[in-house]
């Protein structure tokens, strides 16, 4: 059988680069797990490439995703980003990243973020072997899970199927294809001592 990369990312070279490069990656940095968060958030109802083609105008309008910047803002920032046609101009969306920042802030300081996050897959990726679209789930009980636990904490737009996307993403779950040569990367990746 012939190495096939997943179906989803169609022929796009920036699509392609970001599932050869980025998706499933295991990530364990609390910052950009977080950004990731928020753009997963922004994601919702819309393509992932449309958000993938706004990263860099999101990264320029929300001061590279520092928490600790975003968490000070108010009406001002609102107001400002409701005007930046380089982002998702979304009034919920925008507070919610804010408000988010702030919900960071305290995990981060209480228990570290990634912590919180991979608690629950238990520290270590889990290793699906899904050989079509078909089978990938949209959510699991451990997104619900993070889903639950993420708005106990004050987060919003993190339903399970955001946070399911974003474990896929950031390599919490390896959902590449057995087909995908990046399956067995992520899967390498995923060992204890290399993620």
């Amino acid at each position: 059988m012939i190495p096939m990369r997943c179906p989803w990312c169609g022929t796009d070279p920036l699509y392609m680069d970001y599932h050869d490069r980025e998706w499933g990656v295991p990530e364990r940095d609390a910052r950009a797990l977080w950004e990731k968060l928020v753009l997963d958030g922004f994601q919702a109802g819309l393509a992932w490439i449309t958000i993938l083609r706004k990263r860099d105008a999101f990264r320029a309008a929300f001061a590279g995703f520092e928490p600790a910047t975003i968490a000070a803002w108010g009406e001002p920032e609102v107001a400002r980003l409701l005007s930046d046609a380089g982002i998702v101009r979304h009034r919920g969306k925008i507070e919610a990243t804010i408000g988010n920042a702030r919900a960071f802030l305290a995990i981060e300081e209480r228990e570290g973020f990634a912590d919180f996050l991979w608690k629950h897959v238990e520290g270590r990726p889990v290793q699906n072997r899904f050989a079509s679209m078909a089978e990938v789930p949209t959510e699991t009980a451990a997104a619900r899970a993070m889903s639950k636990d993420l708005k106990a904490q004050g987060f919003r737009f993190c339903g399970p199927t955001i946070v399911y996307a974003f474990m896929q993403a950031t390599g919490m779950v390896n959902d590449h294809l057995v087909t995908c040569p990046a399956h067995a990367r992520c899967a390498a990746l995923g060992q204890p001592g290399t993620s």
